[in-house]
């Protein structure tokens, strides 16, 4: 049984990043060494307190991940959330260094390109609730969004991507339809 089924089809998205070679991949930090990584910078006590935090929006630090990764420490107010997205090419890790998150994400791998408009069938949804300590691996094409869902405490967690996050996909959904609606390139997060 498919998880997924195309509603339309339209152009290809913006030219999408070259896929990652078996043998750069091989060279990379692993999916279990970054989420190794985002653990340990979590249990940093001093890191994790010189992230300033704002009660109107998200904060972050960026830091030096293994083996060439990207890794970041953020911060989220109550209620605030990322959107769905998606990091192309790349996989991840992140790990909650105080408060609680949740992610929902999807059980399936979306097509790298060529799509606008997708319509999810049922049970692809997964929700997961993330406190202190916990955290998660994921793979090339992971699509969720993560929030804040607290009314009154923040949250800090510790990502990390390898490769370096070449693109950010942002899609909107309503009810079972996922629609791309945004491409982000490095140069836009500056």
């Amino acid at each position: 049984m498919r998880t997924l089924r195309t509603v339309s089809v339209s152009a290809p998205t913006p030219s999408l990043p070259t896929p990652v070679s078996a043998a750069e991949a091989a060279s990379g930090p692993t999916a279990a060494e970054l989420l190794d990584f985002v653990r340990r910078t979590a249990d940093d006590a001093a890191l994790v307190a010189a992230l300033p935090l704002d009660p109107e929006g998200r904060t972050w630090l960026r830091l030096e991940g293994p083996g060439g990764s990207e890794a970041w420490l953020i911060g989220w107010p109550p209620g605030t959330g990322t959107g769905w997205h998606d990091h192309a090419e790349s996989i991840g890790a992140f790990t909650i260094a105080s408060g609680a998150l949740r992610e929902h994400s999807l059980a399936a791998r979306l097509p790298a390109g060529g799509w606008k408009t997708l319509e999810l069938n049922e049970g692809i949804d997964r929700t997961r609730e993330l406190t202190t300590g916990r955290g998660r691996a994921f793979g090339r094409h992971h699509v969720h969004e993560v929030l804040n869902a607290s009314g009154q405490e923040h949250a800090v967690s510790v990502h990390a991507y390898y490769p370096p996050l070449p693109l950010i996909r942002r899609y909107s959904r309503v009810g079972a339809v996922l629609r791309l609606e945004q491409t982000e390139r490095p140069e836009d997060w500056q």
